[in-house]
């Protein structure tokens, strides 16, 4: 079979020779006489494996990830513009408490200052206050006792009027916050017990039938004005022991 086929390729030679110039047959001739290349296989060996370590590798992936971090210029702008952030929201909520502190404040001194706004002036009225209680114990309780007649007609009408006054004016300075508070009132049948933030003793003495810090004796009596004290009471304070 493959003799056949040389004879053939060698008559197809001739064919051709006789036909073309001697150097484009000779090349022809190489070509069909050129047995066919049969392809090598080469046999490739595997490649060997390398083994490494898990703590090598695991270092190795820490050292990629914190160059990867040193290295970018995006995180580390967007980590300074979130700081800021954070220092800009803790500012702005400083501001808000401030703002909300003063607005109360503000609020507390307007309320105080209209409270107290008429002080200064409440306290020059308590002298006269005071003489209309002198002027009613200057009058004996003797001769009120006694029925009105025509002789003590203007000694009734006068103390009427006093009380008269007194009470008008004491109602008038109520309406703006101004109450007067005697300690000589008894409290459940007992005496009032002396308080320091009320009361202003004179001076102390036993008594009895009484026990000690009970006020037994009032000089002048007390004012507040909208529950602050604008003069505490004088009076006097039992001290048995």
């Amino acid at each position: 079979m493959f003799q056949r086929t040389i004879l053939r390729q060698a008559q197809a030679a001739r064919s051709i020779l006789s036909t073309t110039s001697p150097s484009t047959a000779s090349l022809a001739l190489r070509r069909t006489t050129q047995q066919p290349r049969i392809p090598t296989i080469r046999a490739f060996a595997p490649q060997s494996t390398r083994l490494y370590s898990t703590e090598t590798k695991e270092a190795t992936e820490s050292e990629t990830a914190e160059n990867a971090e040193a290295e970018d210029p995006c995180k580390k702008e967007l980590e300074q513009k979130t700081k800021e952030a954070i220092e800009f929201k803790d500012k702005w909520l400083r501001s808000v408490a401030e703002s909300r502190n003063l607005t109360e404040r503000n609020k507390r001194d307007m309320d105080a200052a209209r409270k107290f706004a008429i002080q200064a002036f409440a306290k020059d009225l308590l002298d006269s206050i005071d003489n209309f209680d002198r002027a009613l114990l200057a009058v004996p309780a003797e001769k009120l006792a006694v029925a009105k007649t025509e002789d003590n007609k203007d000694l009734h009408d006068l103390v009427a009027g006093l009380n008269m006054t007194q009470d008008i004016l004491l109602n008038t300075l109520q309406k703006h916050g101004l109450e007067r508070f005697d300690p000589s009132e008894k409290v459940d049948g007992k005496p009032q017990k002396f308080d320091a933030n009320m009361h202003e003793a004179t001076f102390m003495a036993p008594a009895a039938g009484l026990e000690d810090g009970d006020v037994m004796h009032v000089q002048s009596k007390g004012f507040r004005l909208n529950g602050r004290v604008l003069r505490a009471a004088k009076v006097g304070v039992v001290k048995n022991a």
